[in-house]
């Protein structure tokens, strides 16, 4: 399990800019933002990352970089990109499942078409959001085991302006004897 202020896993994961997300190089004014999606199959991610792509710029002004991650291909990834209209977003893919689990990411089995008619690869991690600080600490985190319910880019904003104001530090932290 990933616990707030502690180092989180590694990612170096190739974008659909031809470069390397390294998570390790990034350096934010505040935080990095991991946006694990599904994958193309998934017109709940696609309205998601469409939400994030509207409010990337409020994020970049608070000094929270963003990234979408999934285990698509390339191919399917440029596919997702393209669906949302992705200008600015960054899109990194190839994540192995055995990365995604090591980010406490739940992995799903295929059930075949979606309703949008995409076949779901035979294997791909569920969504997960998670906040890293520029050290490499887990500020926060949400995981859910289905495409719905995650947490909402609009509140997120509100949050992180009470986060800087109040020098909120990262909760959950504590792992000793209950």
């Amino acid at each position: 399990m990933l616990m707030p202020r502690q180092p989180v896993p590694a990612l170096d994961l190739p974008t659909l800019a031809g470069q390397r997300f390294v998570l390790a190089d990034e350096q934010p004014a505040l935080l990095t933002m991991l946006v694990f999606y599904r994958g193309l199959h998934c017109p709940i991610c696609a309205k998601y990352l469409m939400e994030l792509e509207r409010l990337l710029p409020e994020f970049e002004q608070r000094g929270v970089g963003a990234v979408a991650i999934s285990s698509d291909t390339a191919e399917r990834a440029a596919a997702m990109a393209d669906k949302i209209n992705a200008s600015r977003l960054r899109f990194a893919h190839g994540l192995a499942l055995s990365a995604a689990r090591d980010w406490g990411l739940y992995i799903s089995t295929s059930r075949g078409k979606t309703s949008i008619g995409i076949e779901e690869p035979e294997r791909f991690s569920e969504p997960g959001l998670f906040l890293v600080r520029p050290d490499g600490s887990l500020y926060y985190g949400a995981v859910q085991t289905m495409p719905f319910a995650r947490p909402n880019f609009a509140e997120l904003i509100g949050a992180l302006d009470f986060v800087v104001k109040s020098d909120y530090p990262a909760r959950g932290e504590y792992d000793g004897p209950l």
